[in-house]
C-alpha cells in the first residue's frame, strides 16, 4: 500500500530516534536490550523473532493477487473505449456487436492477462536465483545465510564488497570506508569506526536536534556498501524498521515510465486522436449522404472498434515476455524487462578486461627478486600476505594461495601469529598484514600496485642487504615491471618492514619507511572465445570499450590479443584534467582506458551518453557499482558482488561476450516484433479510414454493415497474435534500434493509404461490373469488399514485416504463415456460410475471385515499389 507523505516523514523520524539511540548506547547496552552475546543469536531465538519482525525485505509492489491482476488489465485506453462502444450497444439492443465487441475484449484482456502473469511468476523465479547473503555468527558458528533471513540481534561480518544488509551498530572495524551514495548522494566513502558513544547524558530528543541520523560514525544503513575495509556489528533493525525502509515506503508505487512506456503510450494516444477526430467525421458524412442516423452512429462506432488497436497490449506484453524467456534459456537473467528494448538498443558496450576478455582464473606466472631473478623468499612475503588478509580475497589472492599449494612455502604459515591487517582500498590500491614470529616483534608484509608501492619504500633488498631506494634503482624497477607488463603480465609489487611489539592498532600511517623485496607477475590468459565475440558484438553495430583499474600496458597488450584495435590508452589521471564536453569527444574516439577509479568509471559512462549513445556497462565488483547504476543497461553476472548484482538490469549467468552477443540480438528481436506490429496496424487503420470515407460519401447504401466491420477487425487481430513468434531479417538484426515515435507516424501517411487504392477499385468492381449498385444489392457489393479488405489486411502482415520481397526473399515463422492462412481462408468461407448469410452476407460468383487475385497481386507489387522507394528515401522501414 502506498504511504503518503505525511505518515513516510513520521516513520522516517521514528526510526532517527532509534537508529541515534543506538548510536549512543554502548556495547553492553547494545547486547542487553537486543538480547544478544559476542556468539550470536541460538537458532531456536533467531526463528522466533523472524516471526516476530518478518523477514529482512524492503516494501515494493508486490504482484497483485491473480483476480486484482485481470481486472487490471481491463485498464487500458483502447480497452475501455471497446467496453463503452459494448455498453451502448447493449442498451440499443445491438447484441450482435456485443457479442463481436465483447469477444474482442477477452481475447485480449485474457492473452495479456495469461502473458503477464507468466512473465511475472517467470520474473519472480529468476530474480530467486540471484540470492544476496550474509556473514553471521549464529550458536558461535560463522555462516552465510540469505540476507533476508537477518534478525535484530544477529553478530554481522562485513568485508570490501558487502552489501550492507541491514541497520548495523558497529562493534569492532578497521579501516571501514562505506559508500552512502544510494541514502546521501554523496559520491565520496565515508569512514565507519567502532568509537564509544559520546554525549550519552543527553536525552534522545536532543541528540536528533543535534545531529543527523546519517551521520552516525558508528552505525552502517542498509542499502549501503563496503568499499574498504572489515567489520563486525550488531543488527539493529531489518526491513521496513531500517531508515533505508523508511525511505522505501515513501517510494513505493507505480514507476515512473521508461523510455519505452512514453513511446507506446505516445503511438497510443496518437490512434486514440485520430479516432475522436475522424469517427465523427464519417458519422455526419454517413448521416447526411443516407438520411438514416440511427444507422450512422452505429456504423461510426464501428468504424471507432475497427480504428482501435486493442491487441497492442498483448503484442507488447508477449513480445516481452518471449523475449525475457529467450534470454533465460541463454543464460540471461531479465531483472527488468523493459530493459530488453535498451539492450537491443546498446550500441556502445563498456567492459572490464579481467574475467571479460580474460579468463577468471589468473595463473601466478613469475616471482623474483629486484634485478628479475626468481626468488623464493618473494613468494613467501607474498603468501604470507594472502593467506592471512581477511577482506575481499581478490583473483590474484586466489592464483598466490594455489601456486604456494605446490611449494614448499605452505609450511611457513604455521610459524607466524597474524596480529593485524591494513585492509585494501581501491584509492591506495594496497594492502597491508602485520605478523608475529616467535615473539621477535612484528612484520608488516605490504603488496600492491608498483607505483603505490614504491611511494612507500626507503629501501630495497638487494641480494640480502637492504640498502637505500635510490632513483636509480627506482628507474630499473620500473622498467622490469614495463617490460613484463608489455609481455601481458601484471606486475604486483612486494614491500616489508620490521617493527617492535606494540598494542597499538596498525593503520595507514604505519605504512611507510618499507624495504621493496621483489615482484609477483600474473598472467590472466584471453579467453578463447572473446575474439570471436568482440567480432559478433561489432557486426552487430555495437562498439567495445574497456575500462580497466589495470595498467596500461596489460590492457594494451589484451585487448590486442583479443582483436580490439588500440590506438592510444587513456589513463584516469589523464581524465581529471578534462572538462565533460572534451571527455565525451576523447570517449568516443578512445577504445582502451586504463588505470581508472570507479568514480571516473561512470563519468566515461555519462559522457558517452551525452553524445547520444545507449551505453551498457559490464562489471562485476565494487568499484563497478556506481557505472553499473548509470548506464542505459547495467550488465552483471551471478558471481558477481551484492552491490553490482543489486544495480544491474540484466544478470548474466555465464560471464561470456557470447552470452551478451545473443542477448542483444534477442533483445532487437523482440523489439523489432514490437515495431511491426506498431506499424502494420498504424497503418493498416489510417488507410482504412480513407476508404470508409470515400464509400460514405458516394455510395447510396454503407459499403459494409456494422457487424461487417466487427468481424473483419476481430480476424485480423487474431492474424496479429502470432507476431512475436516471427523472425527478423538478419540485416535488421545488425544495427542497434531505438524508438521513434516520428518514424511511426510518417510510415503510417505513407504506407496507410496504398491500401484505400484497392478498396475503391473493389468499390468499382463491385458497382460497375458486378452492377451491386442499389439497396437491393447492397449485400453483394458489402461481400465483395468484406472478403478484399480482409485478405489485404492480413497480407499486409506479410508485406510490412521485411524490407525484402516477402515469400521470396524472407519468409514469415511458420506460426505466422499458418494462422494467416487460416484468417484468409475463413474469411472466404464466411460468405458462403450459414453464419455469413445470418449477418447479411452472400455468396460470390467464381468470376469474383480472379478479379481479387489480380486486385491483391497489384496491391501487393506496389507496396512493394512504395516500400523501395520509402527506404531510399529515409533510409529505414521498420
Amino acid at each position: 500500500m502506498k504511504m503518503n507523505k505525511a505518515n513516510g516523514e513520521a516513520w522516517k523520524h521514528e526510526i532517527s530516534e532509534r537508529l541515534l539511540k543506538s548510536s549512543e548506547c554502548t556495547v553492553e547496552e547494545m547486547m542487553e536490550e537486543l538480547s544478544t552475546s559476542p556468539q550470536g543469536l541460538p537458532q531456536r531465538v533467531a526463528q522466533e523473532r523472524m516471526e516476530q519482525y518478518g523477514s529482512n525485505r524492503i516494501a515494493y509492489e508486490k504482484p497483485p493477487v491473480w483476480f486484482v491482476q485481470l481486472l487490471l488489465c481491463f485498464k487500458n485506453p483502447f480497452i475501455l473505449i471497446l467496453l463503452g462502444l459494448a455498453l451502448f450497444s447493449y442498451f440499443t439492443d445491438d447484441m450482435e456487436a456485443v457479442i463481436i465487441i465483447s469477444t474482442m475484449v477477452s481475447i485480449s484482456v485474457l492473452i495479456t492477462f495469461t502473458q503477464e502473469y507468466r512473465s511475472i511468476r517467470t520474473a519472480e523465479k529468476l530474480k530467486a536465483m540471484v540470492k544476496t547473503t550474509a556473514t553471521v555468527t549464529r550458536q558461535s558458528l560463522k555462516q552465510e545465510i540469505d540476507m533476508e533471513d537477518l534478525v535484530p540481534g544477529d553478530i554481522i561480518h562485513l568485508s570490501a564488497g558487502d552489501l550492507v544488509p541491514a541497520d548495523v551498530r558497529l562493534l569492532q572495524s578497521k579501516d571501514l570506508f562505506v559508500s552512502e551514495s544510494a541514502l546521501t548522494g554523496e559520491a565520496l566513502p565515508v569512514e565507519k569506526q567502532d568509537t564509544s558513544p559520546r554525549g550519552a547524558a543527553r536525552s534522545p530528543v536532543q541528540h536528533v536536534k543535534s545531529r543527523n541520523a546519517l551521520e552516525l560514525s558508528n552505525m552502517c544503513y542498509m542499502g549501503t556498501n563496503v568499499i574498504s575495509g572489515t567489520a563486525t556489528g550488531i543488527v539493529a533493525s531489518t526491513g521496513d524498521s531500517t531508515y533505508f525502509g523508511s525511505m522505501a515506503k515513501t517510494l513505493t508505487g507505480k514507476r515512473p515510465p521508461t523510455s519505452f512506456d512514453k513511446g507506446v503510450n505516445n503511438v497510443t494516444f496518437v490512434l486514440i486522436r485520430f479516432i475522436l477526430i475522424m469517427v465523427p467525421i464519417i458519422f455526419f458524412i454517413n448521416g447526411f449522404t443516407k438520411g438514416d442516423w440511427w444507422e450512422a452512429f452505429f456504423f461510426g462506432l464501428s468504424v471507432a472498434v475497427g480504428l482501435t488497436p486493442e491487441m497492442l497490449p498483448v503484442i507488447v506484453t508477449a513480445n516481452l515476455a518471449k523475449g525475457a524467456s529467450v534470454m533465460a534459456r541463454n543464460k540471461v537473467v531479465v531483472k527488468k524487462l523493459n530493459a530488453i528494448q535498451n539492450f537491443g538498443a546498446m550500441n556502445i558496450l563498456c567492459t572490464d578486461k579481467t574475467g571479460t576478455l580474460t579468463q577468471d582464473k589468473i595463473i601466478l606466472e613469475t616471482y623474483s627478486d629486484i634485478h628479475g631473478n626468481q626468488d623464493l623468499t618473494v613468494l613467501e612475503y607474498a603468501y604470507l600476505n594472502s593467506y592471512h588478509q581477511t577482506g575481499l580475497k581478490n583473483l590474484l589472492d586466489v592464483a598466490v594461495l594455489e601456486h604456494a599449494e605446490l611449494t614448499d612455502v605452505l609450511v611457513t604459515r604455521g610459524n607466524y601469529t597474524k596480529i593485524d591487517e591494513v585492509p585494501f582500498d581501491f584509492n591506495r590500491r594496497r594492502m597491508s598484514v602485520v605478523l608475529e614470529k616467535g615473539g621477535n616483534g612484528h612484520l608488516l608484509i605490504c603488496k600492491g600496485a608498483i607505483e603505490e608501492i614504491l611511494s612507500v619504500c626507503t629501501h630495497v633488498s638487494d641480494q640480502g642487504e637492504v640498502v637505500p631506494l635510490t632513483p636509480q634503482f627506482t628507474v630499473k624497477a620500473k622498467q622490469h615491471v614495463r617490460k613484463w607488463n608489455n609481455d601481458g603480465l601484471r606486475v604486483i609489487a612486494v614491500a616489508v618492514k620490521t617493527t617492535e611489539r606494540n598494542d597499538e592498532p596498525y593503520g595507514l600511517k604505519d605504512e611507510k619507511d618499507l624495504v621493496l623485496v621483489g615482484y609477483i607477475g600474473f598472467l590472466d590468459p584471453p579467453k578463447e572465445t572473446a575474439a570471436s565475440a568482440i567480432r559478433a558484438l561489432q557486426e552487430s553495430g555495437v562498439e567495445v570499450k574497456v575500462l580497466t583499474g589495470d595498467n596500461g600496458a596489460v590492457a594494451r597488450k589484451v585487448c590486442r590479443d583479443v582483436g580490439l584495435e588500440v590506438d592510444r590508452v587513456v589513463l584516469g589521471n589523464d581524465i581529471d584534467r578534462l572538462n565533460e564536453a572534451q571527455l565525451a569527444d576523447l570517449a568516443e574516439r578512445t577504445t582502451v582506458f586504463a588505470k581508472l577509479n570507479p568514480l571516473q568509471k561512470a563519468r566515461i559512462v555519462r559522457a558517452l551518453q551525452t553524445k547520444g549513445h545507449t551505453v551498457g556497462f559490464m562489471g562485476d565488483g565494487i568499484n563497478d557499482a556506481a557505472s553499473l547504476r548509470d548506464a542505459d543497461v547495467g550488465i552483471s553476472v551471478d558471481t558477481a558482488v551484492d552491490i553490482a548484482k543489486e544495480s544491474a538490469d540484466i544478470i548474466l549467468l555465464e560471464k561470456s561476450l557470447m552470452v551478451l552477443e545473443a542477448g542483444v540480438i534477442e533483445g532487437r528481436q523482440t523489439f523489432g516484433n514490437i515495431v511491426k506490429y506498431i506499424k502494420m496496424t498504424a497503418s493498416s487503420n489510417f488507410g482504412n479510414v480513407f476508404s470508409v470515407l470515400g464509400a460514405s460519401a458516394f455510395l447510396p447504401f454503407l459499403p459494409m454493415l456494422p457487424i461487417h466491420l466487427l468481424i473483419q477487425n476481430l480476424f485480423y487481430d487474431i492474424s496479429q497474435l502470432s507476431i512475436p513468434w516471427d523472425r527478423m531479417d538478419k540485416e535488421f538484426l545488425r544495427k542497434p534500434r531505438k524508438w521513434d515515435a516520428k518514424s511511426v507516424g510518417r510510415f503510417m501517411l505513407f504506407i496507410g493509404p496504398i491500401s484505400s487504392i484497392f478498396d475503391y477499385a473493389t468499390y468499382f468492381l463491385m458497382y460497375y461490373v458486378f452492377a451491386a449498385n442499389t439497396g437491393e444489392a447492397q449485400s453483394l457489393f458489402q461481400s465483395g469488399w468484406f472478403i478484399e479488405g480482409l485478405l489485404s489486411q492480413t497480407l499486409i502482415v506479410h508485406m510490412i514485416r521485411t524490407e525484402k520481397i516477402p515469400f521470396f526473399q524472407s519468409r514469415a515463422s511458420f506460426p505466422v504463415i499458418l494462422l494467416t492462412s487460416l484468417i484468409i481462408m475463413a474469411g472466404i468461407y464466411i460468405p458462403f456460410s450459414a453464419f455469413g448469410a445470418s449477418i447479411g452476407l452472400q455468396p460470390l460468383p467464381l468470376s469474383y475471385f480472379p478479379w481479387l487475385v489480380g486486385i491483391l497481386l497489384s496491391y501487393c507489387v506496389l507496396t512493394q515499389l512504395v516500400k523501395t522507394w520509402y527506404i531510399r528515401k529515409f533510409n529505414e522501414w521498420l
